[in-house]
């Protein structure tokens, strides 16, 4: 029986600039640990990190001591907290969401409200602003992933969100996730 993997999650969050990425890696290399998942991206003048890590339970404990004068250093609020491997989603069906818009308030929140309605998780997401080309117009796209349980009639979820999105004047597309 091989042991159960041992697992910090790590948020950071601080002003960008050159190096964050290289400083956090190289904390948990340092510390025999391993990056198994990771969203980082810059949010206005903020970087944002969330790391999933994976290591024995007294290298993490090492990485968890070293991470707030990390945070000092770097002039970032960092949060770390213990977790244990992901559930298994057996019958959940991966189905990827894609809305394009003219940007106005509340898209992600009635996006939300309709999957959750539906007992349907959403599993990563991730949104933008921009200009559209030649009219300049605010656009606002948002792309996710979401867990649909199996037991669902898929063309009739598909139908009632086509209709949903139509009458918040939202492009969509919903579509399993292949592969």
């Amino acid at each position: 029986m091989t042991p159960q993997k041992t697992y910090l999650v790590i948020s950071a969050l601080g002003e960008d600039k050159p190096g964050i990425v290289n400083r956090l890696s190289k904390l948990i290399l340092e510390h025999t640990c391993n990056i198994e998942d990771s969203r980082m991206t810059v949010l206005g003048g903020e970087f944002a990190a969330i790391l999933l890590v994976e290591g024995k339970w007294n290298t993490l404990a090492k990485v968890e001591h070293a991470l707030p004068e990390l945070g000092h250093q770097l002039g970032m609020t960092i949060i770390a907290k213990r977790t244990g491997p992901r559930r298994s989603q057996g019958n959940l069906l991966p189905y990827a969401v894609d809305v394009v818009s003219m940007d106005h308030p509340g898209i992600v929140h009635n996006l939300a409200g309709f999957f959750a309605e539906r007992k349907i998780n959403i599993e990563d997401m991730s949104t933008a602003s921009y200009a559209a080309p030649h009219t300049g117009t605010s656009m606002f796209s948002v792309h996710m992933t979401v867990g649909i349980p199996s037991d669902l009639h898929i063309a009739a979820l598909r139908e009632e969100f086509m209709d949903y999105c139509d009458a918040l004047n939202l492009d969509a597309v919903l579509e399993p996730i292949k592969g």
